[in-house]
């Protein structure tokens, strides 16, 4: 099974950006966490970051026929980008949505995802284990 996971803008700056709410950890050790699920259930995984939302709908489109799932981390574009929706309509690839943080107790724009609407699974305030459990989730539905 190939995974593409997706982080978006600012996932980047992790371990800097508001400890109190993404955690101390820096982006680094995300990256090792999810490669680290991915040899754990089997799974050849690519990771990839970018905070350019035409990066992301390019990354998406050209998973097309290449992957078996999506793991996105859509960032501050989960609420704004319906062009990360349509991407991930268009290629119809079985996707599932993470946040860091839980996004439903934070600020209220916050509460509504785009990405999310294309996403049949969503892992929501679990930090890191959320990546785990969405990589799982498309192992165990295989």
């Amino acid at each position: 099974m190939k995974i593409l996971i997706i982080n978006g803008p600012n996932l980047n700056m992790l371990g800097i950006r508001e400890p109190g709410i993404y955690g101390a950890k820096n982006y680094k050790a995300l990256v090792k966490f999810i490669k680290d699920s991915c040899r754990e259930f089997g799974v050849k995984g690519t990771v990839f970051q970018s905070n350019s939302q035409g990066k992301i709908v390019t990354k998406i489109q050209k998973a097309y026929k290449k992957y078996d799932a999506i793991v996105i981390n859509p960032a501050a574009y989960t609420h704004t980008s319906v062009a990360i929706l349509d991407a991930l309509k268009a290629v119809s690839i079985p996707a599932a949505e993470v946040h860091l943080s839980d996004v439903n107790q934070r600020e209220e724009f916050r509460k509504f995802s785009y990405a999310g609407m294309a996403c049949e699974a969503h892992f929501i305030g679990q930090g890191f284990e959320g990546y785990r459990q969405a990589i799982k989730y498309f192992v165990e539905k295989k």
